[in-house]
């Protein structure tokens, strides 16, 4: 019965990916390289985003904390997910406002160096607009991972942009493009064979 929907979701995904694979390799390849840079010079990455997006921070964050690859033994990459302290986000949304939860961790847990990864399908996010403006305050560079439209593209240093506004859509080709980004920063640190 959902057969035939089923295959058009599928196909449509991998059509978005297809189209990403054309329009967007230059700028991940930029983006891995701000983190690999970064971590050559003992930064970290923080990684932030709502929903989905949060989920997307923890994943990507995991992946360079622990690895991407099961059969790459590496030691671990400084990463964190400004979307799992839920006594802090709670705390800060409920004495001032939801919009400023990632600017305060920004402000509060980066160096000069660090880079921010702001994730936002829609690229309007204003928690993560606000959070990519603190750390142009802390000389932090930026990255952004989004669909298209919205404003972060123009406030960042590299913005990975998916050709598409369907947010289900964006989302499973973001996670493609931060796996990706793990891939090139690991192998690239650390050599391209395994061990």
């Amino acid at each position: 019965m959902w057969r035939e929907r089923i295959a058009e979701h599928l196909l449509a995904s991998a059509d978005l990916q297809r189209r990403a694979a054309e329009m967007a390799p230059e700028s991940i390849s930029q983006a891995a390289t701000i983190i690999v840079d970064c971590y050559r010079a003992a930064g970290k990455v923080l990684i932030c985003g709502n929903g989905g997006s949060a989920a997307d921070a923890q994943h990507m964050a995991a992946e360079f904390l622990n690895r991407l690859n099961a059969d790459f033994d590496r030691p671990g990459l400084p990463a964190i997910a400004l979307t799992t302290d839920t006594s802090f986000l709670t705390s800060y949304a409920n004495d001032f406002n939801f919009e400023g939860v990632f600017e305060r961790q920004v402000l509060a847990l980066s160096n000069p160096g660090d880079v921010l990864i702001g994730i936002t399908t829609s690229g309007s996010s204003r928690n993560v607009l606000k959070a990519i403006a603190a750390a142009r305050e802390k000389s932090v560079r930026t990255i952004s991972l989004s669909g298209q439209g919205g404003a972060i593209s123009d406030l960042v240093d590299c913005a990975v942009v998916v050709p598409s506004r369907d947010t289900q859509h964006v989302q499973e080709c973001l996670l493609s493009i931060e796996h990706i980004i793990c891939d090139v920063v690991e192998r690239t640190l650390f050599g391209t064979e395994p061990g």
